[in-house]
Parts: structure tokens; sequence; C-alpha cells
């Protein structure tokens, strides 16, 4: 029996004390019925509960290592799980979320696709009636903005629930930016990718750290990491503008040559309104990008560690 590890799990969390035994019991079934050596990463990220405290006292078994990073504050689940695949020493690192969501039973399906060849094995979210109409509405709307705009295509419903071979990993460490949307920098990255479903099980303590602001900060992140057409809308948008100048020059000359011209405050209302908006929407666009370069220029460190537990330095 090899004593190398074969896979890596890296599991990001933000105040999961109560999910973090049930979920380890779950791991530990589901990687003791593999014949090699596994290693599992907890990720505090920034945790106000005893999360960091409760994986320290999960007990490894003779197949299955726990490790542990505290980082020194809460630095955003896509970072996290950064860190996290940054220290996976397995031929295989596989991500998954610490709510119970992402069910550990498909973990076998996951590493029989990468045996079948592939690098990148992505998992797809079958939702169930449960899930709520404007979460399914709000997803699939923004996964048709994204492929819209961008040439690299998400399938939609994909989740942070994915395989990457040693290669795969190796080349999505490489990735230098601060701005991260995950999934759409595993697509990009290319090799040999597929997709397999799961059905989410419902989380078992606890609520949703993904607010509706994080949702919509991720959409953003997402919408200006991979596509720039955003930047053209300000030159459509003035382009429409010029054309509907241009007839209403000519709308007002006729009406002058006619006599039938009049003093109005609405049409001059509703010009310098319309102008203003087209304006903020521009200097907004233009300035959520300044501020992606802003803060790539600072070249900050991805986060900082505050407590290791089982991590050993790098051979």
């Amino acid at each position: 029996m090899s004593h190398s590890i074969e896979i890596s799990v890296v599991i990001p969390v933000y105040n999961e004390k109560e999910n973090i035994k049930i979920l380890y019991d779950e791991l530990s079934r589901v990687l003791n019925n593999f014949e090699f050596r596994s290693e599992v990463i907890f990720v505090d990220d920034g945790s106000v509960d005893d999360t960091f405290g409760t994986i320290r006292n999960l007990i490894n078994s003779n197949m299955v290592q726990v490790k542990a990073i505290s980082l020194s504050r809460n630095f955003g689940h896509q970072i996290a799980l950064t860190a996290g695949l940054e220290q996976a020493k397995g031929k295989v690192a596989i991500s998954l979320d610490g709510d119970m969501q992402h069910p550990p039973s498909v973990i076998p399906e996951l590493y029989k696709k990468y045996l079948d060849g592939y690098d990148i094995v992505n998992t797809i979210r079958r939702d169930d009636e449960k899930v709520g109409v404007f979460k399914q509405m709000s997803s699939g709307l923004f996964y048709k903005i994204f492929n819209f705009l961008s040439p690299t295509r998400i399938e939609s419903a994909t989740a942070d629930f994915r395989l990457l071979s040693r290669k795969a990993l190796d080349a999505f460490l490489q990735f230098p930016e601060k701005d991260r949307f995950i999934r759409g920098m595993v697509v990009w990255m290319g090799f040999s990718q597929t997709y397999i479903s799961y059905k989410a099980d419902a989380r078992r303590k606890g609520n949703s750290k993904f607010t509706l602001l994080k949702m919509l900060s991720l959409s953003l992140n997402a919408i200006t990491s991979f596509s720039s057409a955003p930047l053209k809308i300000p030159l459509l948008m003035g382009g429409v503008v010029f054309f509907i100048s241009v007839f209403y020059i000519f709308f007002a000359l006729w009406r002058y040559a006619h006599g039938a011209t009049i003093p109005g405050w609405t049409s001059l209302l509703v010009s310098v309104l319309f102008l203003g908006s087209v304006q903020l929407i521009s200097i907004g666009i233009l300035g959520v990008y300044l501020g992606r370069i802003f803060n790539e220029t600072k070249s900050r460190p991805l986060y900082f560690v505050k407590e290791t537990w089982g991590i050993l330095s790098r051979d």
C-alpha cells in the first residue's frame, strides 16, 4: 500500500461549528472505503464561533488525515478555497462546501471520472422543489448573462464542488489575480473536463452564509473577471443618444420652420435626466474595472494565516 496521499479534500468553512463533526464523519465513511490515504483540509475563513476548535478535536483515522488552516480574518469563500488548494498534496484535489449541501457520497463518482482520464470533473446542482423560486430564477439569469457576455461558457448551476487532477491543480495555482471567480477560472484553463450532476443535501445545522449581497458581489466579480463587454455599453448608449439627438434636432428645426416652437421645460428635463443617467452608468462601469486594476496593482497577499493544525511544510 502506498504511503502517498491520493485524494485531498478541501473544505472552506465559516461559522460552521455545528456541521463540522457531521460532515467529517460522513467524509470518513466514504474515504475509508478507498484503499489509499486521503487528507481532509479545513480552511476556517475567520469564523467567530469555535469552528477551528471543533476541527482540532477531530480524530485522524488510519486512512484519513485531518488538517486545518485558520485565516487571520474573513477573506471570502473563493480566497479560502484557494488557500486550501495551495496546501493539497494529493494526486487529486476535491473541493466542497462545509454546509452539508455537497454530498460526500458523490466523491467515488468524481474519482471514477478521473480514472477515466479527465483532469477536471465539475458538478451541476439539481435543485428540488424546496429551493426558492427567486434563487432558481436569479441563478439561471446570472448564467445566461455571463455566457452572453463572456467567451468562457459555464454550465448553468455549476458548483464549487469539483475534482482537479494534480496537473490541473498546479495550473490553477498559477493564477495571480486577487478578485477570483473559480468556476470561470477552472473552465478557462481547458484540459479534459466533464460534468456530473448531484442532488444537494439539506443543510443540517445553521443558516446559509451566502447572503443576497454576497451573491450579487460574486456575480459582478464573475462578469467583470471574464468579459470586457460591459465597457462597450457606454459606447453603445452614446451611439443611441447621438442618433436620438440627430432626429430631435431635425424635429426641432422642422417645428421652428413652421412657427410651432414654444418654450417648455419637459423636453429639457427629460434630456438632462437621460444624459445624466447615461453618464453615471458609464462612470460606474469604468469605476468597477478601474477598481479591479487598483486591487491588482497593490500586489497584496491573497490572505494571511493565523494558525494551522496538522500542516507540515512542503517537501
